[in-house]
């Protein structure tokens, strides 16, 4: 299992699509929340979160 720190800004929306997606495990450490899982799912994750916060930034920017 791998692990992947999820930073500030990222809405609890994304973070529950890519759990539900890529079958991923949300849990809480000293240093904030983290997403566990295999790495291509990890990588996956990522991307989709990315792809997402980009989405909101141009909402934001209108």
């Amino acid at each position: 299992m791998y692990e992947m720190r999820i930073p500030p800004g990222v809405s609890y929306s994304s973070i529950a699509k890519v759990v539900n997606k890529y079958n991923l495990k949300l849990v809480q450490t000293d240093d904030g929340p983290v997403l566990r899982g295999k790495k291509e799912d990890l990588e996956k994750a990522k991307d989709l979160i990315v792809k997402d916060l980009k989405k909101r930034i141009k909402e934001l920017e209108k």
